[in-house]
């Protein structure tokens, strides 16, 4: 049985928080398993788009009210003191409740932190940052797709989240999917597929309480861009695979209730307030990186039919199309990076005598004149260093971009590179090859897995670009391990890949103070000034040689662990100091062991979690 629960608020005289109501409403679920303590905020924080100067801030409020007052600030620290912006913003149900701010006059490549309020109530505080100007040595990101809610857990969102050495998270597509159904405990809600605007904003309300993404949200900017399973599996401009106009309602009516879904659910801004379809933009990493998220989807994509080389037949749409193409011969910067959904590489199958057929006409291989376009702009214009990032085919693969002159042992003749990010969760097609089989057919194809979940760390700097698949042990539990599995790399002007020796080093620059993990359940005023609070006070010496001490005060008895992670993310230290009384503690870690460097600690006394940068001198 599927059981959506609405808590509902009232605002009372002592500005006490009241959970008063419990409705089976569609149209505003909570369902069971939000953490009570988060309300109203339930659905945590995110932010995305940001630029050199603005960021897009977002939160969600659940009330029985006709619209809320929420105040939002911005400030360079965890704790919210030194704000740099702050304002007041309304919202309601024509937005689903949804918030979101553009916050600007911000400092360009800068860690801020920022939270929400309404009802006297704040929301957990976010983590985000603004993109970088002028010369820039390095920048990485996290590459993810697929993440179909009843198909397992997202640990490997989760382990995005521990890395804290990513600057944000490129999101290809499907982060929601459509179809009903699922296994407890993770069935989708509502039950059946999602056809209006109320069943695609309560499936985003389900996805955005999952534990794994909502901390991910909290952490890292969002570049997102939808894929078909936002609207109907293998959409384009006037239908989809799994859209029935005679039994589930006329198309272009489905298509805009997604689209509105997702604008509202998501830390995205509109780039066009007068087209809505219009998803595909730019940003700009100082002189490193031009990184164009497109759409290959809904705005201009022609129907799916084989392998069809009519040069008319178009994948982006001809406004899209130019845009792009004149983006990147026009663009200054060391990399020209697109972000889109359906592999562009070309997949093929052969058993001769019989010809070579293409097995999937959702992807560029269905297009085939329009890539040829993009290939011989790229080439034809001197158009250096482009890289293709894909998700939807639920598999791992990286390829070099074959022209008609390509060499598989050298390289020579490649347009450029392709990773292509395997799936969070959702299952993979079987293809009627195997993987060796394939890269026979298609020697461009350096790497296929065609089983594991998990995603392509991207590590750019000025000299290459190398795209790293982390794959976790598993999805049908929370938790477990990621490892690196392989890595290809593209020098700069090479246009082919080569195989890494290892994964790439994180830069302490890449490395920031989380924001708190916890949330903030701020009773009262009243209450508030009778709270204590556990409190991480200091880690010293800092920097330090061996030892190091930690000094927090225990508001109740609490058990009380600290850890310590390395550039990368690895756990390189522990130490378990037990179930300890309220009140002041100082308590030494011996970290003689470790070599010089820089590390970030995280304390957790009880359910309260702090971090610190350490740094080691020798």
């Amino acid at each position: 049985m599927k059981i959506n629960k609405l808590l509902t608020f009232s605002f009372l005289a002592i500005q006490s928080f009241s959970v008063f109501a419990q409705q089976n409403n569609p149209n505003d679920p909570t369902r069971s398993g939000a953490v009570e303590c988060m309300g109203p905020f339930y659905h945590g924080v995110a932010s995305g788009d940001p630029l050199s100067d603005k960021v897009m801030l977002w939160t969600r409020v659940t009330t029985d009210s006709s619209f809320v007052d929420v105040t939002w600030r911005i400030a360079t620290d965890t704790a919210i003191s030194n704000v740099v912006a702050t304002g007041l913003i309304t919202t309601d149900a024509g937005k689903d409740f949804c918030v979101k701010v553009d916050a600007a006059g911000l400092q360009p490549l800068t860690w801020y932190y920022y939270e929400f309020e309404a009802y006297g109530f704040k929301s957990v505080r976010g983590r985000t940052r603004t993109l970088p100007v002028g010369d820039i040595d390095s920048l990485r990101f996290a590459v993810v797709s697929c993440a179909d809610y009843t198909n397992g857990y997202y640990n490997a969102y989760s382990k995005i989240t521990e890395r804290n050495d990513v600057f944000g998270v490129i999101h290809l597509g499907d982060y929601i999917y459509e179809y009903g159904g699922g296994t407890a405990p993770r069935n989708h809600e509502p039950s059946t597929e999602i056809l209006t605007l109320a069943d695609y904003r309560m499936r985003h309300s389900q996805y955005k309480l999952d534990e794994d993404l909502m901390r991910l949200h909290q952490q890292y900017p969002f570049f997102a861009v939808w894929d078909d399973h936002e609207t109907a599996n293998n959409s384009w401009y006037g239908g989809a695979e799994n859209h029935s106009p005679g039994t589930e309602g006329d198309w272009f009516d489905r298509k805009a209730a997604g689209v509105q879904a997702y604008y509202e659910w998501m830390p995205l801004r509109m780039p066009d307030m007068q087209d809505t379809m219009r998803i595909y933009r730019k940003f700009r990493f100082g002189e490193l990186i031009d990184l164009y998220m497109c759409d290959t989807r809904l705005q201009g994509r022609d129907e799916q039919n084989g392998h069809d080389t009519d040069p008319a037949r178009t994948i982006l749409g001809q406004s899209q199309k130019n845009w792009f193409l004149n983006s990147i011969d026009t663009s200054t910067t060391r990399w020209q990076v697109m972000g889109q959904q359906v592999m562009f590489a070309p997949l093929k199958v052969q058993f001769p005598p019989l010809p070579a057929f293409y097995p999937n006409d959702d992807q560029w291989d269905g297009y085939p004149a329009e890539r040829d376009n993009i290939q011989n702009t790229v080439l034809n214009n001197n158009i250096p260093n482009f890289v293709v990032l894909t998700g939807d085919i639920h598999t791992s693969w990286a390829n070099d971009i074959p022209t008609a002159s390509y060499n598989g042992s050298t390289g020579a003749g490649s347009a450029g590179v392709e990773f292509v990010a395997t799936s969070i969760t959702s299952q993979g097609s079987p293809l009627p090859v195997s993987q060796s089989v394939l890269q026979g057919f298609n020697p461009h194809m350096k790497f296929i897995d065609l089983t594991r979940h998990g995603y392509v760390l991207l590590d750019i700097n000025k000299n290459r670009t190398q795209g790293e698949f982390w794959f976790v042990d598993g999805i049908s539990t929370r938790g477990g391990t990621v490892a690196y599995n392989t890595g290809f790399y593209v020098n700069n002007n090479e246009r082919h890949l080569r195989q890494a020796a290892g994964p790439s080093l994180a830069t302490s620059a890449m490395i920031g103070i989380q924001a708190p993990l916890d949330p903030r359940c701020t009773l009262s005023a009243l209450q508030n000034s009778y709270q204590r609070e556990t409190v991480l006070l200091g880690i010293y010496p800092n920097p330090f040689n061996s030892e190091i001490m930690i000094q927090f005060t225990l508001h109740e008895n609490a058990p009380t662990t600290s850890v310590v992670y390395d550039a990368v993310g690895r756990e390189v230290a522990r130490k378990d100091f037990g179930n300890l009384s309220a009140g002041m503690h100082e308590l030494p870690f011996d970290l003689n062991r470790l070599t010089a460097g820089t590390y970030i600690i995280v304390v957790k006394m009880g359910n309260k979690m702090n971090q610190r940068k350490l740094i080691k001198t020798n």
